[in-house]
């Protein structure tokens, strides 16, 4: 049976800035609404394909360092923007290591706690936006 394992270097891409060294976990939800299209005489529910909705979650370290999580995602907040991924930096874009877009992503939250003696860490969800996959 066939497996992925990521280990080494995904790529991670906020607003054109690469996050790839602050990144420690990546969560995407493809979802396209359900929207009801039951007539008169079915025998059961029936649906058709909505709006599509799609979030991406960041799990980051809080860098306060220039070009880094805080610098990057500070004015990002209430706005839309573009974020993309992919399992490896080398080779981004292929088949074998697709990237894959959210164009007009909205970010809604930038949380953050700090705390004596922890590793600042935050996740950040992005929603909406047109998703994209690059296989060349």
């Amino acid at each position: 049976m066939a497996t992925s394992t990521y280990l080494s270097s995904p790529n991670v891409t906020v607003n054109a800035v690469s996050l790839q060294d602050q990144c420690n976990g990546l969560t995407f939800t493809r979802t396209i609404e359900a929207l009801e299209s039951t007539a008169f005489g079915s025998g059961s529910r029936v649906y058709t394909a909505g709006l599509e909705n799609s979030t991406l979650s960041l799990d980051l370290y809080l860098s306060f360092s220039a070009s880094e999580t805080y610098a990057t995602l500070k004015n990002l907040v209430g706005t839309q923007t573009t974020v993309s991924w992919s399992a490896s930096a080398t080779s981004p874009g292929t088949a074998t290591n697709p990237t894959m877009t959210l164009t007009g992503a909205y970010l809604e939250a930038l949380p953050y706690e700090l705390a004596l003696g922890a590793l600042g860490a935050i996740s950040v969800t992005f929603t909406g936006g047109v998703y994209s996959v690059l296989e060349v």
